[in-house]
């Protein structure tokens, strides 16, 4: 992927619990972005499938991408800029949100199953059962070197992996 322009949107990609919305948070309030969970872009059949445990098919997912696509659009063309949280886990869904752009980046949360895991079991509140983490590394294919990824461990602090990502993508932050 080519360097173009100025960056207009991140997408913070990763499994369930590996830390997507508290990242995405933290760089964009480092940039003075705006931020952008991808789970609001699902439709309700999606949530009240994952809430009763059900992983989501492509069929379920290709609307809420698009969604999420058709945003990143809006924002850039407003040339606005924003941080989005979205799990992102194949290589197609990932090329549906980014489809092209030189201005959208992907950064990819990567930590052990047994870590997440531990995330998981400590969450409150969120519709994502512990016990969907296998069917999301099944799922996960790791970004390609031609995707142009950003890869960072999630094994640190958030002020750390934020100031990871700023420092290994060269953003000026606000």
């Amino acid at each position: 992927m080519g360097q173009g322009g100025p960056l207009c949107a991140l997408i913070v990609m990763g499994v369930s619990g590996a830390g997507k919305s508290t990242i995405a948070e933290a760089l964009a309030g480092r940039l003075g972005w705006r931020c952008e969970d991808g789970d609001r872009f699902h439709p309700e059949t999606n949530v009240a499938k994952m809430s009763a445990g059900e992983p989501l098919t492509d069929e379920d997912r290709w609307p809420w991408l698009k969604a999420i696509a058709d945003e990143i659009d809006r924002l850039c063309g407003k040339q606005q800029r924003a941080v989005f949280a979205c799990s992102a886990l194949r290589r197609a869904y990932r090329d549906v949100l980014v489809h092209g752009r030189d201005d959208v980046r992907i950064v990819f949360l990567d930590g052990t199953k047994e870590l997440i895991a531990g995330r998981l079991a400590a969450r409150k509140g969120h519709f994502m059962p512990p016990g969907l983490l296998d069917s999301q590394f099944e799922t996960l294919e790791r970004p390609a070197p031609a995707e142009g990824a950003v890869t960072v461990s999630i094994d640190a602090t958030v002020a750390a992996i934020a100031d990871d990502i700023v420092r290994r993508l060269q953003i000026d932050s606000a």
